[in-house]
């Protein structure tokens, strides 16, 4: 039998090969910046309240002197007015006399009176409600 030598061929260390460059999708960017709409909160509509009619007191005045002792009343038609009776009107100095009526939600018709008796002469006076009214009436 024969000897046999086995020598082991030399090896030499093997460089493996670079891995070949993985590609990289690219991105487009935007100079803008991109922003996700934002969505409201939902929110009950709002209900409404009944409306509520304020009215400003309807202020009637009268410029005149009836004498010492008279007084001057106001017969007429809306908040609190009427035909049958008069109300006392204040006499705020010696030629002025003036009433404040609340709750008038139309135009109030009138007409003045002295000591609730005698009638003013002319038509009937008219006052849209919430404003005021400076007359000067005749007897």
């Amino acid at each position: 039998m024969k000897k046999t030598t086995s020598k082991s061929p030399k090896t030499s260390a093997k460089i493996k090969p670079a891995p070949a460059p993985v590609s990289v999708p690219k991105v487009k960017v935007s100079a803008k910046p991109v922003f996700a709409p934002i969505k409201e909160p939902r929110v009950a509509p709002a209900v409404k309240a009944p409306a509520v009619e304020v009215v400003a007191d309807t202020i009637v005045v009268a410029q005149l002197d009836i004498g010492f002792g008279n007084q001057l009343f106001i017969r007429g038609e809306g908040a609190g007015l009427n035909w049958e009776k008069g109300l006392l009107m204040d006499n705020v100095s010696a030629d002025r006399w003036q009433i404040v009526l609340k709750g008038a939600t139309a135009p109030l018709v009138f007409k003045f009176l002295i000591n609730d008796v005698t009638w003013s002469i002319g038509d009937d006076y008219v006052v849209s409600p919430g404003s005021t009214l400076a007359l000067a009436p005749l007897f």
